[in-house]
C-alpha cells in the first residue's frame, strides 16, 4: 500500500502560510509529486457565516464540532485520492485538527472530540507524519505583521493586535507539543530563507536526500528567569549499525505523554545525508534497547523550547553522562543572520560545528 504523507502547515498569524503553500506545490510538482492541499476549514466557515467570536455556547459548541468534523472528512477523502494517484502523492493540511483546540477551553475540546469519536492522542500524535509551525510575523518580524490579507482575521493591527497574535502562535505549538516530528520555523531577514526552510522540512519527510546543514549550539549559562517554554525530557540511546550510519532511539517525555522516535542518519555524498525517522509503541522502544550500542552511554537532559523575538530555540541541561553543561542551539537561523540572544542567557563558548559536542560524541565511553 502506498505511504501517503500528511503533513500540517501551522503558524501564528501573519506567518507566511499562503506563501508557503504556493512555493511547496510548485517545488513538489516540480519533482513528479501530485501535491494535495487541504483548504483551511476555519476561513471557509468564516466566510460562510460562522462567528468564532460569538458569546453563544451552544453556537460556538456546534460551529466549533462541525469544523473538526469537516476537517477530518477532507483529511481522509483526499487521502483516498492520494492513494488512488499513480504518481508518488503528498497532501499538505492549511492547518490541522489540534490547531483547533488552541481558540478554546480543555473541557470543551474533550467533549468536541468525544462527540467526534476521536481524541487527542488520535489527532496530535498519529494522524499526521509532520507539524511545520510558521512563527508569526508579529514575534521578530513585526515591521511585516498585517491583516490586510485574511478577511477573517479578527485581531487588530496594533501593539495590542502583535499580543494577541504572539499568545495565539504560543498557544498553537502547545497544542502540538508531543508529535514526534513538529518543527518550528523562525522568521528570517529574508522571507525566502523561511520558505527554504519549510521546503526542507517537506522533503526530510519525503525522505529525500538534503544538505548537510549546521544548527548553531552555544555553552551556555542560565542567569535569570525564562519566559513560557515547552519542557520535556530526554533520554537518548544510540545503538550498533553499519558504519556510515548514526542510528538514534530517543524518549521524550512531556508530562505523562511519552513519545519514542527511532531516527537513521547515513551520509551519502560529503556534503548530503538522508534522514528516517518513526514513532515507536513502548514495547518496541524497550526491545530496541537490546541493540544498544555498547561504547557509548545513554544521555539524559531536560529541554526548555521557546521562542524569543520570532527565533526558536531549545534549551538542553545534561543530566547524563555529564552534569552543568547547558546547551542552547538555533533552529533555522540562516549562517549569516545574527542570533537574538535572550537577556537571560549568557554565552560561554561557540560550539557550532564542534564535533566534540555533537550528542553522537558526548555518548562515547571514556
Amino acid at each position: 500500500m502506498k505511504d501517503i504523507k500528511r503533513i500540517v502547515l501551522t503558524g501564528g498569524p501573519c506567518a507566511g502560510k499562503t506563501s508557503a503553500l504556493v512555493r511547496v506545490i510548485e517545488h513538489f510538482s516540480s519533482l513528479g509529486y501530485k501535491v494535495f492541499t487541504i483548504p483551511e476549514v476555519p476561513t471557509m466557515f468564516t466566510q460562510a457565516g460562522m462567528d468564532y467570536l460569538t458569546q453563544n455556547k451552544d453556537f460556538f459548541y456546534e460551529g466549533e464540532k462541525a469544523t473538526l468534523e469537516i476537517q477530518m472528512a477532507f483529511e481522509d477523502k483526499f487521502l483516498k485520492m492520494a492513494k488512488a494517484c499513480t504518481e508518488p502523492a503528498v497532501i499538505i493540511c492549511d492547518r490541522g485538527t489540534m490547531d483547533i483546540s488552541a481558540y478554546m477551553k480543555p473541557e470543551m475540546w474533550e467533549e468536541i472530540t468525544r462527540a467526534a469519536g476521536t481524541s487527542t492522542h488520535e489527532l496530535r500524535d498519529t494522524r499526521y507524519d509532520a507539524i511545520l509551525h510558521l512563527v508569526s510575523a508579529a514575534d521578530g518580524a513585526e515591521q511585516y505583521y498585517t491583516t490586510n490579507n485574511n478577511a477573517s482575521r479578527n485581531e487588530p493591527a496594533d501593539e495590542q493586535g502583535l499580543q494577541i497574535a504572539r499568545m495565539l502562535d504560543k498557544k498553537v505549538i502547545e497544542a502540538w507539543a508531543g508529535h514526534p516530528h513538529h518543527r518550528v520555523i523562525n522568521n528570517q531577514e529574508d522571507f525566502d530563507r523561511k520558505l527554504n526552510r519549510v521546503i526542507k522540512e517537506i522533503a526530510n519527510v519525503l525522505e529525500l536526500p538534503q544538505p548537510i546543514e549546521e544548527e548553531r549550539k552555544y555553552i551556555v549559562e542560565i542567569t535569570g528567569t525564562l519566559p513560557d517554554s515547552i519542557d520535556s525530557d530526554i533520554t537518548q540511546t544510540y545503538l550498533t549499525g553499519e558504519p556510515g550510519s548514526e542510528i538514534r532511539l530517543r524518549r521524550r517525555v512531556f508530562g505523562s505523554k511519552i513519545v519514542n522516535v527511532h531516527t537513521t542518519k547515513k551520509r551519502i555524498s560529503p556534503t548530503e545525508e538522508l534522514v528516517t525517522e518513526r514513532q515507536l509503541s513502548n514495547n518496541l522502544y524497550e526491545s530496541m534497547l537490546g541493540q544498544a550500542d555498547p561504547y557509548r552511554q545513554t544521555i539524559r537532559k531536560h529541554r526548555k523550547s521557546f521562542i524569543w523575538k520570532g527565533q526558536y530555540f531549545e534549551l538542553d541541561t545534561y543530566q547524563e553522562p555529564f552534569q552543568n553543561l547547558v546547551i542552547l542551539e538555533t533552529k533555522g537561523i540562516a549562517s549569516h543572520a545574527d542570533v537574538r540572544f535572550p537577556p537571560f542567557i549568557r554565552v560561554i563558548e561557540d560550539i557550532t560545528g564542534n564535533q566534540k559536542y555533537y550528542n553522537y560524541n558526548l555518548a562515547l565511553k571514556k
